[in-house]
């Protein structure tokens, strides 16, 4: 896997300590974040959503970001948490936010999609209730198939949407100078928006680093990748990094060490 030298894009926080965890690993990672999060203004729906939590018959949490802020809000408007209320999350980095709060939380083992969420047992146990109402906790937009398809369930769906994520300020081919310079032979997304952040950062260059095999966390992602012509996209099934070192363990890096552009 040494032969691997990757470009991480998420969050400051997370790539900080995704890159010593590679480096354990002898891979050499360099980060550049291309999702900011913004918490967003507090509003009367917001508090009024919280304040009935106890009307859904399960909360998911998309996000890390989702899952602290519900919590700060929920402390700051809803009192105790209640350990009944029945809480599930993508993937198990998220879980570990809540479980630090004494939740019990539900999650997919394997694969941080929304496919994986839907097959869990304790999730469709609790949508068989009569007139089930499913609470998803996410920023704007995203994760729209898995409302989608608990309608499709009979559940009724609601959205309560804590922060924006914004493509930091970079200067004009700071992306491609980044690869360039630290000879960089993979990049890794986390999410469809982080994706849509590395594209539109790359701009003319997108050619070239379309070139360069693309770590993502789900098919769908590997589908928008696969679209945008991105000629390897390796589905690791996870943003975490459990996920991602398998995935290296498993892909051959380019022998060309001085990247393609």
């Amino acid at each position: 896997m040494s032969g691997w030298r990757l470009l991480l894009t998420r969050p400051a926080e997370e790539t900080a300590l995704l890159v010593k965890e590679l480096a354990g690993n002898g891979i050499y990672a360099c980060g550049m974040p291309l999702l900011e999060i913004e918490a967003l203004p507090v509003t009367a729906a917001q508090r009024r959503c919280i304040e009935g939590l106890g009307h859904y018959c399960a909360v998911i949490a998309i996000s890390k970001p989702a899952a602290r802020l519900v919590l700060e809000l929920i402390e700051r408007f809803a009192g105790p948490l209640c350990s009944r209320q029945a809480w599930f999350s993508v993937g198990a980095a998220t879980a570990a936010v809540l479980e630090e709060r004494g939740l019990s939380v539900g999650f997919p083992i394997a694969g941080d999609d929304s496919e994986a969420l839907l097959a869990l047992p304790d999730l469709q146990a609790a949508l068989q209730g009569p007139l089930p109402r499913v609470l998803i906790v996410r920023g704007e937009g995203g994760r729209e198939l898995l409302a989608e398809r608990l309608r499709e369930l009979g559940a009724e769906v609601d959205y309560l949407e804590l922060y924006r994520r914004r493509l930091p300020k970079y200067a004009g081919r700071a992306l491609s100078e980044r690869v360039r310079l630290e000879r960089l032979n993979g990049l890794v997304v986390s999410s469809g928006q982080g994706f849509e952040h590395l594209r539109s950062l790359a701009g003319a260059d997108w050619p070239g680093l379309a070139q360069l095999p693309l770590f993502v966390p789900s098919p769908r992602v590997a589908e928008m990748a696969r679209a945008a012509g991105v000629a390897t996209v390796v589905d690791c099934r996870g943003a975490n990094a459990a996920a991602l070192l398998t995935a290296l363990r498993e892909t051959s890096a380019p022998s060309n060490q001085d990247g393609l552009l």
